[in-house]
């Protein structure tokens, strides 16, 4: 092997390597947005099926569980009982939040995708022994990314996707108990307000190995109400391993790093300090491709937190599959 081939080699790991270890900002607000995983090197148009879930229970110095004791993984039958105003630091409250969401992804050309996100959300709170859950259809997401980097050689493989969208106020805003109260803004399907974000997604591949980092800002919006979420960043980092299984299978496990940040909750153009977000989860997760059809799953605990009193961030779990054609 020449001196130049040793050099181009290196180059290369060294770049994975600043990737991997570089931090980044992902695509929106895990509780209110959307979520991108690994995504192929190979241009396709798609449909996908994605189940989202999310736990948080448990204050300072309290045990939190991604599954905590009452609450359903799956979408619970809508009840309505109590109101929910606030929190007062029980070690049984909890807040879940769900999705259901069906995925188009479709492509003008090699370069200009468009996507599009309908979920259907359904939100739970345990607050003083008294558990309350909505569903509804939420907020739709539509956005369009552009390939600025395509570079697809045998033993090195990288895409540079820059896009922008914009988060339609669909969903449902003013849920109410039994008692005609309504529901604090994070427990209603929709936020009412239209939103707005740009990404960036860069993957990058050596051999059998590669990293997908993920990265946006968004700009949130406020309801009728004066309601509104403060901007938020968010970073979603994959570090992943290829291994094919004849001609048809590919098998894809990562190591997955999220970290998230809000200010929280604001009314009539103030932060109110409810709910703010700053914490990092890890986990692991899998991609199995098979012809057309790709199946994803993963799973993050939470690792740090910023100090807040909210409760805790748990973790998440994710399921999703891909009709790509």
């Amino acid at each position: 092997m020449n001196l130049s081939k040793i050099h181009y080699i290196a180059s290369r790991k060294l770049l994975l390597l600043l990737l991997v270890l570089t931090s980044s900002q992902v695509f929106a607000c895990d509780i209110c947005g959307c979520f991108m995983g690994i995504t192929p090197y190979y241009n396709r148009n798609s449909v996908s099926l994605l189940y989202r879930y999310r736990s948080f229970n448990g204050y300072g110095g309290q045990s939190h569980s991604l599954f905590p004791k009452g609450g359903n993984f799956f979408i619970p039958a809508r009840s309505q009982n109590s109101p929910i105003t606030g929190h007062a630091g029980n070690p049984d409250d909890y807040e879940l939040y769900r999705s259901l969401e069906i995925r188009g992804k479709y492509f003008i050309n090699s370069r200009f995708e468009i996507n599009a996100i309908l979920p259907y959300v359904s939100n739970s709170e345990r607050y003083n022994s008294n558990t309350s859950s909505i569903s509804g259809v939420g907020d739709i997401n539509i956005y369009a990314g552009y390939h600025l980097v395509q570079k697809l050689e045998d033993n090195f493989k990288q895409q540079l996707i820059a896009g922008a969208g914009i988060k339609l106020p669909t969903g449902k805003n003013d849920f109410k108990n039994n008692e005609g109260i309504r529901y604090l803004s994070l427990m209603q399907a929709g936020t009412g307000s239209t939103d707005g974000f740009v990404y960036l997604n860069y993957l990058v591949g050596l051999g059998k190995f590669g990293a997908s980092i993920n990265t946006s800002y968004k700009v949130n919006g406020t309801n009728n109400r004066e309601e509104g979420i403060a901007n938020s960043t968010t970073s979603f980092l994959n570090i992943f391993y290829t291994q094919r299984i004849g001609k048809d299978i590919q098998i894809m496990p990562s190591a997955q790093f999220f970290y998230e940040y809000s200010a929280g909750e604001k009314y009539n153009g103030e932060k109110t300090g409810e709910h703010v977000m700053n914490n990092l989860m890890g986990g692991i997760g899998a991609d199995i491709f098979y012809r057309n059809v790709a199946l994803n799953a993963g799973v993050q605990k939470n690792i740090w937190e910023g100090e807040t009193d909210h409760p805790l961030s748990a973790g998440k779990v994710y399921v999703g599959i891909t009709y790509n054609f």
